[in-house]
């Protein structure tokens, strides 16, 4: 599988192309710093994704608080941590960076809350 990515990695935005080889390695060109082979490499193999939405709560001054992942889900659990978070409701006051939802969905990841209640 070949594949044109842009890294995030860095300020740099290098345009790589890489390559999953049938043996499991990946090849990568186009990166100027060792980042951009790490990102490619976990890109192809087990891409990542952080994850910003928000919560319903149980307060009409404040019907939804926005949220995100404190670190990165992978990628094709976004949708199931989106239903775990679709049936929550937020019954208690918390300020940013309270954990509001620990290890959601199996993943091992928080969700944090990113403004106060």
């Amino acid at each position: 599988m070949k594949k044109d990515l842009i890294c995030i990695s860095c300020p740099n935005g290098c345009r790589l192309s890489a390559e999953l080889l049938p043996d499991g390695a990946v090849t990568v060109t186009g990166n100027a710093c060792p980042r951009g082979e790490a990102f490619a490499q976990t890109e192809l193999t087990h891409p990542m994704r952080s994850l910003t939405t928000t919560v319903r709560t149980a307060f009409p001054e404040m019907p939804v608080l926005p949220v995100r992942t404190k670190g990165e889900i992978p990628k094709e659990m976004i949708w199931t941590v989106m239903g775990s978070l679709s049936a929550f409701v937020l019954d208690k006051k918390v300020r940013c960076g309270d954990v509001v939802i620990d290890d959601v969905a199996g993943t091992g990841c928080s969700i944090i809350a990113t403004l106060d209640l």
